[in-house]
């Protein structure tokens, strides 16, 4: 299913799919994907974009189809490497893991932050 009221608004608002997906922060070809509908928009993104346009989520926001089985809901992260970005879908459950992890660590890096400063006087 496209996204025709996001693809209107935007048109309508002269945005470009560049602009959102930079709002978004995902490369162009990713976003093209979601405007069309192949790849899902996270309701963080939906929230993200409603407020670069200047309008309420509901104004622009359209269901997801059922594309696929295992309640795989298209999320998408960058696995990057250094000559560029790649792109997977990720169950939402394996983000909500992902989730708690990267809060563990940041607090554990903070932590050893603390602990070199000690060792550093």
């Amino acid at each position: 299913m496209q996204k025709e009221k996001l693809r209107s608004l935007r048109k309508r608002k002269g945005i470009t799919q560049q602009q959102i997906a930079d709002i978004i922060a995902t490369d162009v070809s990713n976003y093209s994907r979601k405007e069309n509908g192949d790849v899902g928009i996270r309701q963080e993104e939906w929230e993200k974009i409603a407020r670069f346009l200047d309008v309420p989520v509901e104004e622009i926001y359209e269901e997801e189809e059922a594309k696929n089985i295992n309640n795989f809901n298209n999320n998408t992260i960058d696995v990057g490497n250094v000559n560029g970005n790649y792109y997977c879908n990720v169950p939402e459950f394996l983000l909500e893991g992902q989730r708690d992890l990267i809060e563990f660590l940041k607090k554990e890096n903070q932590r050893l932050a603390e602990e070199l400063k000690k060792y550093k006087k």
